[in-house]
């Protein structure tokens, strides 16, 4: 006997796409992403909220444990807070190129010329921070809480890169101190800090490569 189903069931929805038009699109949208790059010097314009609220609302449409869709996107546009944002991740990334990262590791990070300042958290015009939310005094106990909100970010970076703007994925370990940052209950860890904006004039990229599509797939 099956279980009874706790929603109410309605058609499953139909997007058909003719087979020529679904590899054009997806050649389309392969070749704009992979434009993408990630940037760390951004330019102060403005960037609109209803871009970033759309992008969000796009990340919470993402498959999720249970359909628990445990995630929370804080959105940081204050000065004052982009300035707290700042000092306390600089003092996490301090420790960890002076002291806690391996040789091996600051090896593979020196073709990047990365370090421990981030000024890319001030001057970006906005920050969204992604939480994951686990159990609390109201929160249910979630489910495959990394995947699901790996894939609601990865659905985030898409929908702000297809909206022309910029990002970096930024991860300061530990990042308990965002709690206090973002005004968030204990119940929340933060997964990673997404600066957002349009890249500044003079901005540059490292030269890199990526994988051919025959190093990544593999045909069964």
């Amino acid at each position: 006997m099956s279980t009874p189903h706790p929603y109410p069931a309605v058609p499953a929805p139909r997007f058909h796409v003719p087979s020529r038009q679904a590899v054009e699109r997806a050649r389309a949208f392969a070749d704009t992403m992979a434009l993408r790059r990630t940037v760390r010097d951004f330019a102060r314009t403005p960037v609109p909220p209803e871009v970033v609220e759309e992008a969000i609302r796009a990340a919470a449409t993402a498959p999720s444990g249970a359909n628990l869709q445990p995630w929370r996107f804080v959105v940081i546009t204050d000065p004052e807070r982009k300035r707290r944002l700042r000092e306390a991740a600089e003092a996490e990334e301090r420790e960890f190129y002076e002291r806690r990262a391996s040789a091996e590791w600051l090896e593979a990070l020196a073709p990047l010329g990365t370090d421990w300042r981030k000024p890319f958290l001030e001057d970006a015009p906005a920050v969204i921070v992604v939480f994951e939310v686990h159990k609390g005094p109201h929160t249910p106990r979630p489910y495959y809480v990394k995947e699901s909100v790996g894939i609601a970010v990865g659905f985030l970076l898409a929908a702000l890169h297809q909206a022309g703007l910029a990002t970096l994925t930024h991860t300061p370990s530990p990042m308990r101190f965002l709690n206090e940052v973002c005004d968030r209950p204990q119940e929340e860890r933060a997964y990673v800090v997404i600066p957002v904006g349009h890249p500044a004039e003079d901005a540059t990229v490292p030269d890199i490569t990526r994988k051919s599509i025959e190093e990544v797939v593999v045909h069964l």
